[in-house]
């Protein structure tokens, strides 16, 4: 039998552009869903049966009994968090007891770790990145720096020891930035408060399988099972090839799918784009398309642009071509998906960035000068559709406008858009061409 490829499913932009949705209608075609990098900053919602539904770290899969859902090696666990996702979820019916597996390789959040976070963001004053503070950056530091502890290790009869000198070592770097863990609470508790709940988590998340991921996923692949790897945040902020130093800590793109799960470039199958019909961004650093006007609001409001993870404010703007074109070249997407184009049912005029102008010099890609001041963009008008898509059931229901659109965007980038999504509940979900 020949070996099964993984195919891949994340964001083109600056995360939030509907993944958790996606790998939710996705799923009952594959038998394992695997998260492979990323942690709690990740706010992926789901809506069915008329209820909504936000997961942070545990794959988007989950409501499907009958999948398998992996937290890859690649993605590091806050136990405060995780715990507090797990009862949510068997709140709500789901027994993830059952089809929840944790690589023994995931990196952990420590408490002291969102500390650390705490104290880099306040010390960088107006030039701050807008963290979620959920200790990402210094978990993946540490982890580089091999000094990280993983799921793994909890086993291990030196765990308790090897977890003191690491909070030691975060503390004595926490005086040299005069940061008072005293003065500052964790999602609102003290720190001893939120530490001893991350120590009792432990024991609460014990009924959870651990594996060794890589061998676990190579193992199903060779036996015939179909694997969709979930990403988290979006390309745009890649560490490597995202708007640096306004990125998250981990790598976004198609890539890091091989190191965050175990598997070997030529297991890669089709990758899936997911991207908004608009752009938006939470937190600072560049966004050549951003609006700051009444159509600003309106996108906010209608499409609920406020984070899944914290509740911000998202900054709204036009549909960047340059940046979907370098997101789909960085992650050689097959098949692109599209979402919220229904927020934009009521708009006379939609505009799309045709390319970025420096210095006079046209580009219709994303370069390094984005974070230059002095970039503008050119913008070009197409007709709105001005009627609601959410109700229609395949593509023949929708406006002939939006469908003039939808293939404006595809000749423009030079990749299919394979599946629209007209609103946020599952059943609001067109296939064009799978």
């Amino acid at each position: 039998m020949n070996k099964m490829k993984v195919d891949i499913l994340l964001g083109l932009q600056w995360g939030d552009e509907g993944k958790g949705k996606i790998v939710d209608v996705f799923t009952p075609k594959y038998d394992i869903i695997a998260r492979f990098q990323g942690g709690p900053n990740a706010g992926h919602t789901l809506e069915f049966n008329g209820q909504k539904h936000i997961l942070h770290t545990i794959p988007s899969g989950i409501f499907h009994p009958e999948t398998i859902n992996i937290i890859g090696n690649g993605v590091i666990i806050d136990l405060k968090i995780l715990q507090d996702e797990l009862e949510k979820l068997k709140d709500k019916g789901a027994e993830p007891c059952k089809n929840l597996f944790i690589s023994k390789k995931s990196h952990l959040i420590l408490p002291s770790h969102r500390m650390l976070d705490a104290a880099y963001e306040k010390s960088k004053g107006d030039s701050k990145i807008g963290s979620t503070l959920k200790g990402i950056g210094p978990t993946y530091t540490d982890k580089i720096a091999r000094l990280g502890l993983r799921i793994g290790d909890i086993s291990m009869a030196n765990f308790m020891e090897r977890y003191e000198k690491l909070k030691s070592l975060h503390f004595d770097i926490l005086k040299t930035y005069s940061f008072d863990i005293n003065q500052h609470t964790i999602d609102g508790l003290k720190f001893d408060e939120y530490e001893q709940k991350w120590l009792n988590a432990i024991d609460y998340i014990s009924d959870i399988k651990t594996i060794d991921g890589e061998q676990f996923i190579n193992d199903s692949l060779k036996a015939g099972k179909t694997v969709l790897a979930e990403g988290a945040q979006g390309t745009l902020l890649d560490v490597d090839f995202g708007s640096y130093p306004f990125v998250t800590s981990s790598n976004t793109v198609s890539a890091a799918v091989c190191t965050g799960l175990g598997v070997a470039p030529n297991s890669i199958g089709k990758v899936f784009g997911v991207f908004k019909a608009y752009c938006t961004r939470v937190g600072s650093g560049p966004f050549p398309t951003e609006l700051f006007d009444n159509t600003a609001e309106e996108l906010r409001v209608k499409g609920h642009e406020y984070g899944a993870t914290t509740g911000r404010i998202r900054r709204c703007g036009w549909l960047d071509l340059p940046a979907l074109r370098y997101s789909i070249m960085i992650n050689g997407v097959t098949d692109l998906i599209i979402t919220k184009a229904d927020v934009m049912d009521d708009f006379d005029e939609i505009m799309v960035a045709t390319h970025y102008k420096i210095n006079d010099n046209m580009l219709d890609y994303m370069p390094f000068e984005v974070l230059d001041k002095n970039l503008d963009v050119v913008l070009e008008v197409h007709k709105g559709w001005k009627q609601s898509i959410t109700d229609a059931n395949d593509e023949n229901q929708l406006p002939d406008t939006f469908m003039e659109y939808i293939e404006y965007i595809e000749k423009a980038v030079d990749c299919q858009i394979s599946v629209i999504s007209v609103g946020p509940d599952r059943k609001q979900t067109i296939m064009r061409r799978l």
